[in-house]
């Protein structure tokens, strides 16, 4: 496996935000390759706990690797980040210090190519980030009706192409499976040409793995339990990578921080207003610095958001 599974991004920004406390318990919802949970087992104790999870058993042994040395305040599980809650309540873990995602695919995943998240490789077009489960995109692409596919390329890739696309797909599929990263490479590009290619690609392959491992709905699940999980004055602090993540944590934590009506209970009182589950600590997203984008072209496109819970 690479030296480099994942360089984490923002990291000196996600310590500044997220430790507040030297003994806490904090959990990592996405380790990647343990680049973020390395950095904060350098700013506590050796009391503070960590709970590493991941959907991706690769991520998962890497980290351990990375990590070893201080393996006895990490616990790590192989779970998709919708489950957090559960899965502390099963460890008998109550409030924690801090949450950290930091969402999208890692380094390791695009360049190693065998999962098929990346154009760059003409590989089965799987895009599991959990092989244990079901859907592949070859299952997407295969069984979808043209409307749903050219939703999905619209809606998660925001690709003004989706219809033309999405119904060549269904063309193409009557004669045979398309099985790979380069056969639906090679549709996209029959329809919009060589000059948008790069970036249709982009789209559409986003799209598809958003859709395979349905990313903004357990990312929305994630984020309505940190209210249950995080300590009072516990800190949330969220990394995306492209405008429907950001958007989605954008809203959640302008929802989150004001008073408001329980309007999600029919049977609740409405003339009673529901207090402030957070204070918002960064006000515009925090971006990398111009160094660290030089470093890592990769982090161009991170915003982190962070909040307090009161």
């Amino acid at each position: 496996m690479n030296a480099v599974y994942h360089a984490p991004v923002l990291v000196r920004e996600v310590i500044d935000y997220l430790v507040t406390s030297r003994d806490g318990v904090y959990v990592d919802a996405t380790t990647g390759g343990g680049g973020h949970t390395k950095a904060v087992l350098e700013n506590v104790s050796d009391k503070a706990q960590i709970i590493c999870f991941d959907r991706d058993a690769d991520a998962i042994n890497e980290a351990r690797q990375q990590l070893q040395e201080r393996q006895s305040q990490i616990t790590f599980v192989q779970d998709v980040f919708s489950n957090i809650r559960d899965r502390l309540y099963e460890m008998s873990i109550g409030k924690v210090a801090g949450i950290l995602f930091d969402l999208g695919v890692s380094s390791y995943q695009i360049d190693s190519g065998d999962r098929g998240f990346s154009f760059q490789h003409d590989v089965p077009l799987d895009m599991r980030m959990d092989t244990r489960s079901g859907l592949t995109g070859v299952d997407v692409l295969q069984t979808y009706a043209e409307r749903e596919l050219a939703d999905i390329f619209y809606r998660y890739g925001e690709e003004r192409n989706a219809r033309r696309i999405a119904r060549r797909v269904v063309e193409e599929r009557k004669k045979r499976t398309i099985t790979t990263t380069g056969e639906l490479a090679e549709i996209v590009k029959r329809i919009v040409g060589e000059r948008h290619l790069i970036k249709s690609l982009a789209r559409i392959f986003q799209a598809l793995r958003i859709e395979v491992n349905a990313e903004l709905d357990h990312l929305s699940k994630a984020l309505a339990q940190t209210t249950e999980i995080l300590q009072p004055g516990g800190r949330l602090v969220v990394i995306s990578y492209h405008s429907l993540e950001d958007r989605i944590v954008k809203n959640f934590l302008k929802e989150r921080s004001v008073d408001r009506k329980p309007a999600d209970d029919p049977f609740a009182r409405q003339d009673i207003e529901i207090k402030p589950d957070f204070r918002i600590l960064t006000k515009k997203p925090v971006q990398p610095a111009d160094e660290e984008m030089e470093r890592n072209p990769r982090s161009r496109s991170a915003k982190l958001r962070a909040a307090e819970r009161i």
